[in-house]
């Protein structure tokens, strides 16, 4: 009874959206639209204990899975598949604890605003979608899933769109994202006439068959295209390069929203990803791309992170990188790994995200060159800050350390490479968070920092629970099998060199940050030498390495320039041509009106001549 009702679970998000109407179409007025809040939360609430009870009746069990029909007509049947193990519904838990923060922190930071019923129903609807995720075990749905995921990102961004900087980002947001989705179908499409069915489970079973991997060692230009097909999708979901610039823009929506969105959203892609594994090892090149795309975004976007200004700018870039190394781990065959690396950063960016929401609520900015100076005006946001930064960097015992210290075991034999772009990202991040660190809490105080206070109960509350939780990762870690914490086998050297790579991270961002002040400056002290060159890098790194002005310059040109050509030849060619006729029909007919005399006769006669002459051109024709 309890696995039969596990499919319900998506269903509360739904609910609670469905609840929240009255109030965000204005039907309701007179109570204000706080009661809509309560009754989302509610339903998140019921969500949460349906999931706690289902993952405690299932525990240790192997994964089952169970399917009920959607549509069937003639030859095509299309069943709803759910995957019940103890990752997806520990996911959903993760889901519903996510929700439920992002939506109780809502009620202090857009208490003020009279569209909170709307964020209530689009948070429910977000939900639902990726608990959808969670539990599908059919290609197709989690495809559908996957676009009700992106409608509701684009409601969320555009959550204010009486700004014109806010629609621009949604819609970015959007386009971006089809431009993954549109290969991701095709590769759906192809898959359904290659198989009898689009189940994950099944789709093992096709792949590891050995009639499929002939034909495909037979067929690899073909496998290759249907490999990058499949993955390109994951790659907009997830913002890796060269479609990532659309997670910064996202940061325009409601901060409570951007806590789903870096934590649970962004890894309802790599899930999906992780899910569809077993085929990419059908495709050797897929697998590679994967690879090289994983390693471009995570050093790119880490360098990105570190000369932002905007404060959730820099987290989401540090997101981007973090799932890189996800897509890494994919390409190598590593999907445990991938789904602790998912897990541990998820918790540990929420909980950054949380605390920097609380910091620009207090000050009213998120400008980090306005910020300073408030360690010991908001406490429990300092510590959060902390207890984040910590769990996301590798150092012990915390949970990013122990799923880094597995990718160190994992490639420490084979890929020496792949340990040398984790070290690197761990040490640029630990630098980014100390920058983040000493501009916020430490320095001199500013005039927007002077009265900050700290938060009301509801951020509060969710801040220090879910700084309980990052410091459980460890303990939940071993739970789902993503790492195997035995102190008597930790490699020694490995942990030291992790450890070294954080702390050497935290320490040159402490060098260059926490040093004394310039007088009267919020600008970190730098030998004169080096600030110019300083200066550049900066400049460099703030502007995404020019990403978008590459595109602008490249993609943006020649679809633009052939867009117009096009346009052109539609307007003065096809147009004209059919203009040209019709002008041509006019002007003939006018000029003939004049011709016209009126006479029966004549006209008969000219009939007349007319069929004399076709015959006698007809009869010495055929002789």
């Amino acid at each position: 009874m309890i696995l039969e009702t596990a499919w319900l679970l998506p269903c509360y998000g739904l609910l609670g959206a469905g609840l929240t109407l009255p109030w965000s179409l204005r039907i309701v007025r007179r109570t204000g639209p706080r009661p809509a809040a309560y009754l989302n939360i509610l339903m998140t609430v019921l969500a949460l204990l349906h999931s706690c009870w289902l993952l405690t009746s299932i525990w240790g069990q192997p994964s089952q899975q169970f399917e009920f029909i959607w549509f069937q007509a003639f030859d095509l049947n299309l069943a709803c598949s759910f995957d019940i193990s103890t990752i997806s519904v520990g996911a959903s838990v993760m889901i519903a604890v996510m929700s439920l923060i992002s939506q109780v922190y809502g009620l202090g930071s857009l208490e003020t605003d009279w569209a909170i019923a709307r964020f209530c129903a689009l948070i429910g609807f977000f939900e639902a979608a990726i608990t959808g995720i969670a539990f599908s075990d059919s290609l197709f749905f989690s495809y559908a899933l996957l676009e009700m995921l992106t409608l509701s990102t684009y409601l969320l961004v555009g959550f204010w769109y009486a700004q014109p900087l806010v629609v621009t980002a949604a819609r970015d947001a959007f386009w971006t994202k089809r431009v993954g989705d549109l290969f991701l179908l095709m590769a759906v499409v192809t898959l359904s006439n290659l198989t009898d069915s689009l189940n994950f489970s099944d789709l093992k079973t096709w792949a590891d068959a050995p009639q499929t991997i002939a034909y495909f060692a037979e067929h690899q230009q073909f496998g290759t295209l249907l490999g990058l097909a499949l993955i390109a999708g994951p790659l907009g979901k997830c913002a890796q390069f060269p479609l990532h610039l659309w997670l910064d823009e996202a940061m325009e929506g409601p901060n409570p929203a951007s806590i789903l969105r870096n934590s649970v959203v962004v890894g309802a892609g790599a899930y999906v990803l992780i899910k569809f594994q077993p085929v990419l090892t059908l495709f050797p090149v897929a697998a590679e791309v994967s690879v090289v795309i994983g390693a471009i975004t995570a050093i790119g976007t880490s360098l990105v992170a570190i000369a932002q200004i905007d404060m959730k700018r820099a987290l989401s870039h540090s997101t981007s990188a973090y799932l890189g190394l996800v897509f890494i781990a994919v390409g190598m065959q590593q999907p445990e790994l991938a789904m602790g690396l998912l897990f541990s950063h998820g918790i540990s960016k929420a909980l950054l995200f949380l605390s920097s929401g609380a910091v620009m609520m207090s000050t009213m900015t998120q400008d980090l060159t306005e910020m300073g100076g408030i360690k010991t005006r908001m406490p429990a946001s300092l510590v959060g800050f902390i207890v984040g930064s910590l769990g996301l960097v590798a150092l012990i015992p915390f949970g990013g350390f122990w799923t880094l210290l597995r990718w160190e075991e994992t490639f420490w034999n084979s890929d020496s490479w792949l340990i040398a772009i984790a070290l690197l990202v761990n040490s640029i991040t630990a630098f980014g968070l100390m920058r983040m660190f000493a501009l916020v809490f430490l320095g001199p105080t500013q005039p927007k920092t002077r009265r900050a206070p700290e938060v009301a109960w509801q951020v509060a509350l969710p801040l220090v629970s879910l700084t309980i939780i990052t410091l459980l990762v460890p303990i939940l870690l071993p739970s789902w099998e993503f790492v195997d914490i035995d102190l008597d086998t930790v490699d020694i050297w490995g942990t030291v060199v992790l450890a070294a790579s954080g702390l050497l991270g935290f320490g040159l961002g402490a060098y260059i940050y926490i040093k004394p002040y310039e007088t009267g400056s919020s600008v970190p002290m730098l030998p004169k030498a080096t600030r110019q060159v300083w200066k550049a890098v900066q400049d460099l790194l703030a502007y995404d390495l020019y990403v978008q002005a590459i595109y602008k310059y490249t993609v943006v040109l020649i679809v633009g320039g052939g867009s117009k050509f096009l346009a052109w030849i539609d307007r003065y060619l096809v147009d004209g041509s059919v203009n040209f006729v019709g002008f041509a029909s006019i002007f003939s007919g006018e000029s003939l009106k004049y011709t016209v005399t009126g006479r029966l006769q004549q006209y008969v006669l000219t009939i007349m001549i007319g069929l004399i002459l076709i015959g006698f051109a007809a009869f010495y024709g055929l002789n």
